[in-house]
């Protein structure tokens, strides 16, 4: 038995569907609940107290310094103070050195917060103990507590003797710590480097450099899959080597014996005997091509790193292999060791660094902030820290477990190569050409380079695959894609007055990772 069905207008229908489409949506969940006033209140004290505490009282000019008057109560146990040296119109009141133009004081009756203004920004150099400068342009490196203190990192909290009363939440609480604020150093001033010589011979990439210890000549491997020792003071070819039958990716010179260690892309790691000119030693394992490898300084033992995602451990006498370090997933493509702990550390594709124990053969850290590929990884000459070059920027770190210290950004390109002098002067090397020379301690950028390529090569060709300074500190040689190998020195003719540091103090916005 069959009902009919009631007809309706189309008029009617539309106006049913738009009543039940209002119902659907009349209690609208994305709309905000209405504001408790008590609660609220709470919520911004809160957040004031833990994100504005070691700021929350801010510089006023002197002449409103009738505004110290009506601070709030939690505010009237500080003293005022002016900084020593500084220019004499900025009172300081609290903790906090950075005059930064009229400013309100943070309470949790605070309604709007306005970020200092442009000319707030630039009095901040004011603030700069003048002594500051000079000391920092007589030390030529500082210590890594320094850096992090720069930084505003969690060391600049070094307790003054003075005390301080404060009234918090109610509660009166007597804190002897003080938070110094942080300062920006100004950077070294370092000559910039020149173009001195272009040398070429080889008949393709130029992939590696190594200086020999006695700083009188220095050899380069390269995709055409010769070995050639050149003379570093004239520059004149000394001799070639063959025996690679793809591109030479690595060489090493030891200091220990007159060996001559090279890798390559034919999965053989081989050492020649300088004295014959032969390959007297082949070390066998690596299951794809070797990209890179490193000497220990104090101990007979060679590290080499591959495509197949290890790193290997060889005893240089014996070629056993010692150990064959896993971990990475992707290309190990840098490594280097040292002396004291960790001795070893890789830079891979999978974006990772890892510090190993060398005498376990097991990871001791694993440091994954970099988001690309790490393709070089440098070991400062003097301090126990390090850098990391990736195509996201450059990070430095402090030994032993890889705490970081800061970014070295704006080196906008895939980043080969890093080499840092004694000097403090750290230069990375780029896949499309550009050389970038940086300050080591304050991440300074002084100087950009892109050389001209060879004549007949292709601009696509002009690319940094390796660098490296010679035993003086006093040359910088680049291994190029145009064939060439190029050797830098510094611009003796250059002055402080000649090429000043660009340079201005900036609030501080370091990343954190």
């Amino acid at each position: 038995m069959t009902e009919d069905v009631q007809k309706h207008s189309v008029h009617t229908l539309v106006f049913r569907s738009l009543k039940r489409t209002h119902d659907m949506f009349v209690s609208d969940h994305a709309k905000a609940i209405s504001l408790d006033e008590q609660s609220h209140n709470v919520k911004m004290t809160v957040k004031l107290k833990t994100e504005y505490g070691a700021v929350l009282h801010m510089p006023v000019l002197k002449e409103g310094k009738d505004r110290v008057s009506v601070l709030p109560g939690s505010m009237q146990g500080h003293q005022s103070y002016t900084q020593p040296g500084d220019d004499p119109d900025y009172l300081i009141t609290g903790t906090h050195a950075y005059p930064s133009g009229p400013g309100i004081a943070l309470t949790a009756d605070t309604k709007m917060h306005r970020n200092p203004s442009e000319g707030g920004v630039h009095s901040m150099a004011l603030a700069l103990p003048p002594s500051q400068a000079r000391q920092d342009v007589s030390r030529t490196a500082a210590s890594v507590g320094d850096i992090h203190r720069h930084a505003g990192g969690a060391e600049r909290s070094q307790p003054p003797s003075s005390a301080l009363s404060l009234m918090e939440g109610g509660g009166t609480r007597n804190s002897t710590l003080m938070r110094k604020a942080p300062t920006m150093p100004k950077p070294q001033w370092h000559p910039p480097w020149k173009l001195f010589r272009v040398i070429s011979g080889h008949l393709g990439w130029v992939r590696s450099i190594a200086v020999e210890p006695g700083n009188q000549w220095f050899v380069t491997g390269s995709a055409d899959r010769t070995i050639k020792i050149w003379d570093l003071a004239s520059g004149k070819l000394k001799l070639s080597l063959t025996g690679h039958i793809s591109t030479v990716r690595g060489v090493a010179v030891s200091s220990r014996s007159p060996y001559l260690f090279s890798c390559g892309e034919d999965k053989q790691v081989k050492c020649w005997d300088l004295e014959y000119n032969k390959v007297i030693r082949h070390y066998h394992g690596h299951l794809s091509a070797v990209y890179d490898l490193d000497l220990h300084p104090t101990i007979d033992v060679l590290v080499t790193c591959s495509r197949d995602a290890t790193a290997r451990v060889w005893d240089i006498r014996t070629k056993a292999n010692v150990h064959t370090l896993t971990g990475h997933t992707n290309t190990v493509a840098t490594v280097r060791c040292q002396a004291a702990e960790p001795q070893v550390i890789t830079g891979s594709h999978d974006s990772t660094i890892r510090l190993w124990d060398l005498i376990a053969g097991k990871t001791r850290a694993t440091l994954t902030n970099h988001k690309k590929s790490v393709r070089t990884i440098v070991l400062h000459p003097r301090q126990y820290t390090f850098a990391s070059g990736s195509a996201d920027n450059i990070k430095q770190w402090m030994f032993p477990d890889g705490k970081f210290i800061q970014n070295l950004s704006g080196h906008n390109a895939i980043i080969n190569t890093l080499a840092v002098n004694s000097d403090g002067v750290l230069v990375s090397g780029a896949d499309n050409g550009t050389i970038h020379m940086w300050d080591w301690r304050t991440g300074y950028n002084f100087q950009r380079i892109h050389a001209a390529v060879q004549p007949g090569s292709l601009d696509s060709e002009s690319g940094i695959f390796s660098c490296v300074f010679d035993h003086s500190e006093s040359r910088l040689i680049t291994a190029e894609a145009d064939k060439t190998i190029k050797v830098y020195k510094e611009d003796d003719t250059a002055t402080e007055e000649s090429h000043p540091v660009n340079w201005k103090p900036e609030i501080l916005k370091r990343k954190r990772f």
